[in-house]
């Protein structure tokens, strides 16, 4: 089945589609190795981990579909991703799905946020006409060559025009061709609650530990509700840089790497993930007589 049938058929299922993001293509192999079934590219994780830089719209679209594609060679399961505002308006957004198609990514989400755009849970957030809007969603339903690509339209409508505005942009996205409606930035259950209700087609959120989402939203309740699809974009990056600030401050107080205090994974659990079980059956397969001979 193609990545993007699947992607799909897992956003109109009855179960809640939950993917975390991915900044680089290990996180995604730690991802796939857990079990879910598909992948979010985190443009706020990329510009991070990238650029060291907030996610401002500092990457450019090729910089963007690079990263995503070495995101989507690292798995084998649907990989959604992250192409901001489309980088400009309705004929960027053109060319921007058409070369994230090209790079195999399964779906992508555009947004309708001013350029230069922020991170959805932060403040400040300014969103274009809807008119413009909806001729970007059209331009991008229209350049996809797989009918099964989905179009993930986001709006940050919420911050700035409450719940009301949502839903006029949600359904009118919908109409344009979009595959679902992406609502960033949500501070309340009762809020999806109406969303899901009133928009017609199928409503994604996402969750940011820290950020705007509800703190005790669970997934069970997302999926009670008719939430089709939620995304944890900053989850796996907080993380390990936790992760990272750890082992180095046990490494100052114990004198030596590792020992208590930091939690790492094994080393075979890299080697694993690197994918060195390949490189060495390739070895023996093309280098076994030279091998032999250098151990001799």
């Amino acid at each position: 089945m193609k990545k993007t049938t699947l992607l799909n058929q897992l956003i109109h299922a009855p179960e809640l589609l939950i993917m975390p993001g991915a900044f680089d293509p290990i996180s995604a192999k730690v991802i796939a190795a857990a079990g879910f079934p598909a992948i979010q590219c985190s443009g706020f994780g990329m510009s991070m981990s990238r650029l060291g830089l907030p996610d401002y719209s500092f990457m450019a679209m090729s910089d963007m579909v690079a990263a995503s594609r070495l995101i989507v060679d690292a798995v084998d399961i649907p990989v959604m991703a992250d192409g901001d505002t489309g980088f400009g308006n309705a004929v960027n957004a053109w060319y921007t799905v058409q070369a994230f198609e090209q790079a195999g990514c399964a779906g992508i989400n555009i947004e309708d946020q001013v350029l230069p755009k922020r991170c959805g849970h932060l403040d400040g957030k300014q969103i274009i006409p809807i008119e413009d809007a909806v001729a970007k969603i059209r331009a991008c339903a229209e350049a996809r060559r797989d009918d099964d690509f989905v179009i993930n339209a986001r709006t940050d409508a919420l911050a700035v025009g409450g719940i009301e505005e949502v839903v006029i942009r949600g359904n009118a996205y919908l109409d344009a061709g979009a595959t679902m409606l992406f609502i960033d930035g949500l501070t309340d259950k009762t809020l999806a609650q109406q969303a899901v209700k009133r928009i017609r087609g199928p409503v994604a959120i996402n969750v940011v530990e820290g950020g705007k989402s509800p703190a005790d939203f669970t997934f069970a309740e997302m999926q009670a509700m008719g939430i089709a699809r939620v995304s944890l974009p900053g989850t796996l990056l907080m993380a390990a840089i936790q992760g990272m600030q750890n082992a180095l401050s046990a490494m100052l107080n114990n004198g030596y790497a590792g020992g208590p205090g930091a939690v790492l994974a094994g080393f075979d659990t890299l080697k694993h993930l690197a994918g060195f079980e390949q490189v060495f059956e390739l070895e023996g397969r093309y280098l076994g007589q030279l091998l032999e001979q250098e151990d001799a």
